[in-house]
């Protein structure tokens, strides 16, 4: 049977295109859904409008993917999963992961449908996957499959390095501030050495001071002696005197 497409129809024809399909399929699934009529019949002359409509929207639709397919080409999204042994994953990635994911990268809703996955990807690993948008428009991206634990690891060691940088700057700060802290303790001895050499002239002032009291000591000896000098000079003189009066 010939019909004319009023509307896509995926892998099989596109909207405006004439073509010979088998009588059960036209009279089963194409008629019922309006997505085709009789080729050279009355309804193909009605639907002609409408044809017409749907070649130019299809057309701004068409540029409008196209537009998409080469901003999202080449576009990586990464997807986290818990990981298993042989690096299988609990569970599996589907088309609707990969969409929701490259909605996000793309800052534009995209069509679960639009994603061609054979079967949802159950191990870790890079996929290459085709996004097509309307027939003959499409992009590949790569998705990226990773441990939620591996996620977890490179945190922890970015810190670890951060902590290692930061350990040696903490180290010569606190070597800073104890030299600090070790020369202010210092200080107070200096100051109290320096304090010392008034105690030694105290000291040997004192000295000086026991050393002279014994000469001070001395000297009214030696001026007793000098007085009894001119004593025992008098009493001779007067004994001399005596004694030429008789």
């Amino acid at each position: 049977m010939k019909v004319i497409f009023i509307e896509d129809v995926k892998n099989v024809a596109r909207a405006g295109q004439t073509k010979e399909v088998a009588d059960g399929y036209a009279r089963n699934f194409l008629f019922p859904k309006k997505l085709a009529v009789l080729a050279n019949s009355q309804a193909a002359a009605s639907v002609e409008a409408h044809l017409k409509k749907v070649v130019k929207q299809r057309a701004l639709e068409e540029a409008e993917m196209a537009e998409l397919a080469k901003k999202i080409g080449g576009i990586e999204v990464t997807l986290k999963a818990k990981v298993g042994e042989n690096d299988k994953l609990y569970g599996s990635i589907t088309g609707a992961d990969i969409a929701e994911a490259l909605s996000k990268a793309a800052g534009r809703e995209i069509d679960k449908r639009k994603i061609e996955l054979a079967e949802p990807i159950k191990q870790v690993g890079a996929f290459d996957v085709t996004v097509r948008f309307i027939h003959d428009i499409t992009a590949v991206i790569k998705v990226n499959v990773i441990s939620e634990e591996a996620v977890e690891e490179k945190p922890a060691k970015a810190e670890k390095k951060a902590e290692k940088a930061e350990a040696p700057a903490e180290e010569k700060k606190e070597k800073a501030e104890k030299k600090e802290k070790k020369e202010k303790k210092e200080k107070p001895p200096k100051e109290a050495k320096e304090e010392k050499p008034p105690k030694e002239k105290k000291a040997k002032a004192e000295k000086v001071e026991k050393e002279e009291k014994p000469a001070k000591e001395a000297k009214p000896e030696t001026e007793e002696k000098k007085e009894k000098k001119p004593r025992a000079k008098a009493k001779k003189s007067e004994a001399a005197v005596e004694e030429k009066k008789e």
